[in-house]
């Protein structure tokens, strides 16, 4: 982007008829954002002011580079539980390292756009990420039973360990429990109200007012943020990363990169821009990993795409990204005048928070819908959400992509279908289902549609007409058109058929398309099996070159049967 572009887009955010109605919406997204970076930092495991920081510098960060006008880059409660499963406490700094994974992860998402890698993520099936975020949300329950109940459950994993809270409930703490329980009621009763997001706010302020009562009055303690966080007074300064960590890191980081990545995507499809310009994927990786640096640099968790930060600053009448500079201006003027404050949020509230969150990321209506396309994206699904609950979430989301691969490779040999090609008339063709044997003495000419990769190679043999001991002079043509890509798997197919065809006194002839057929043809050895007389070059013209090989089939055909010994001609 040269100068002047650039200061047509400076021009384009300042404009005096757009500046209210983005300082409102960027007031509101902040505001809103305080306790929301504060429930993420709880739910990855780390100070909660790191969630904070990712909000406020993240979203700064990205803004400048995404293609998404509204795309608001925070930490999300996939990303926090990625951070929570990395075990920071193994290595020698755990502060600096979680600084170092949101540098690293942000690194990996930039390398992405600049390789262009939107395109990829088309590959990950519906059946996966819904398993994934339906586990996700049960995950981000379950992860905050002990804050919720003021029990800390034991056991390998979050579904042991609420398993084993529910199993000692006479030991939850009550007031803990309440505050809890008061601050989930008014989330869901003030969000319906004219309030809306800003009822979150409300909730978390009315439940930590709820636990300072107990606290200093009743003498009835209820954990706060305070307790378990220095809440600083001013601004963080930027720190370098621990270069030590990067290896110990780099998995975890590439996971949280696919998740950022990919729920970027979603908001770039669920949140358009104003003018209705398509956004572009690669510009958007770009912005959510300089968003991740930044985040990082000073002192935050990784950050990605947030669709629900997304949806609120449009529905609270952004018209431009200054919005997001603002909402990031609000969460800086709130650490700065009212860290004292911050202090005082009951950790039980922030937990009741997450709890709504992680409910609301359930979709019934999704896990129907991918029940009904079938048996096999069903199991994909529930293998998926399996695995995410059971295992730490860096391992469930590469297993998860595994799974969208094989899922994609079976679906695509199953769309594999051969059909046989009668000709009428001269220039007409007719498509019928293959005829179950090859007969004596006829032109069977046969198209196969779909991909001939090595999944699919079983399935075309399956398909191809048998041949038998009657299955003598006769010429199958098998017409490649429209394939581009042969696999080695496929060519032996083909060989195996020219082998079972000339035992019986028949041929087998091809009709390509393309230099890049017949090289690969060349590399597995049929082509010079077939000769010059047995592959046939498609032109331009649908429909001529397999025209031309069943008409010299046919006079092959009929001079076999003529003389038997010219079996081999």
């Amino acid at each position: 982007m040269n100068l002047a572009a650039r200061w047509r887009r400076i021009r384009g955010v300042f404009r005096r008829e757009t500046l209210g109605k983005d300082a409102l919406a960027g007031t509101i997204l902040g505001v809103e954002s305080v306790p929301d970076g504060l429930a993420i930092g709880l739910l990855a495991g780390v100070n909660p002011v790191a969630g904070i920081y990712a909000f406020m510098f993240g979203m700064a960060g990205a803004a400048l580079f995404t293609s998404s006008t509204f795309m608001a880059v925070q930490a999300t409660g996939a990303m926090a539980l990625i951070v929570s499963d990395t075990d920071l406490g193994a290595t020698r700094d755990p502060d600096r390292a979680l600084f170092t994974l949101a540098m690293l992860t942000g690194v990996i998402m930039v390398v992405a756009g600049l390789l262009k890698a939107g395109r990829m993520l088309r590959f990950v099936p519906t059946a996966v990420m819904v398993g994934f975020v339906t586990a996700v949300g049960v995950n981000i329950v379950l992860g905050q039973l002990t804050n919720f109940t003021g029990y800390a459950g034991s056991g390998p994993n979050r579904l042991f360990r609420a398993i084993d809270t529910f199993a000692h409930f006479w030991l939850f703490d009550l007031p803990t429990l309440t505050v809890g329980l008061v601050t989930i009621m008014l989330i869901v009763v003030l969000t319906r109200t004219p309030l809306r997001s800003l009822g979150l706010v409300v909730a978390i302020i009315a439940g930590s007012a709820l636990a300072a009562l107990f606290t200093f009055v009743f003498d009835w303690p209820v954990l706060m943020v305070g307790d378990v966080a220095d809440v600083p007074t001013g601004l963080p300064v930027p720190v370098l990363p621990s270069l030590g960590d990067l290896a110990y890191l780099a998995l975890p980081a590439t996971s949280l990169a696919f998740v950022g990545l990919v729920q970027g995507a979603a908001v770039a499809g669920g949140v358009p821009n104003a003018d209705g310009k398509p956004a572009g994927a690669d510009r958007n990786f770009i912005g959510q990993g300089v968003g991740s640096i930044v985040s990082g640099l000073f002192r935050g968790m990784p950050v990605g795409g947030s669709m629900s930060a997304s949806a609120l600053i449009v529905a609270a009448g952004a018209r431009t990204r200054l919005a997001l500079f603002i909402a990031a201006a609000v969460m800086a003027l709130v650490i700065l005048v009212a860290s004292g404050v911050v202090s005082l949020v009951a950790m039980p509230a922030l937990a009741g928070l997450l709890i709504v969150v992680g409910v609301q990321a359930v979709k019934p209506a999704r896990i129907r819908s991918v029940a009904k396309t079938g048996a096999l994206q069903t199991a994909i699904m529930a293998v998926t959400f399996g695995l995410t609950l059971i295992i730490p979430l860096q391992f469930a989301v590469i297993v998860g992509v595994g799974l969208g691969v094989l899922l994609f490779v079976a679906q695509q040999s199953n769309r594999l279908r051969v059909r046989q090609l009668e000709f009428h008339d001269g220039a007409r063709m007719r498509e019928r289902d293959p005829v179950g044997a090859v007969p004596p003495h006829e032109v069977v000419v046969l198209q196969p549609y779909g991909n001939l990769f090595y999944a699919s190679a079983p399935v075309f043999e399956a398909q191809l007409p048998t041949v038998t001991d009657d299955s003598r002079g006769s010429v199958v043509i098998v017409r490649l058109r429209g394939v581009d890509e042969l696999g080695l798997s496929s060519i032996a197919v083909l060989a195996r058929y020219l082998d079972d065809l000339e035992r019986q006194g028949s041929t087998l002839w091809l009709v390509i398309v393309g230099d890049r057929v017949r090289h690969q043809l060349s590399a597995g050895g049929l082509l010079e099996r077939l000769g010059p007389d047995g592959v046939y070059t498609g032109t331009e013209w649908i429909g001529e070159a397999v025209h031309h090989a069943h008409r010299d089939a046919r006079e092959w055909v009929r001079r076999h049967a003529a003389s038997p010994d010219e079996a081999t001609d």
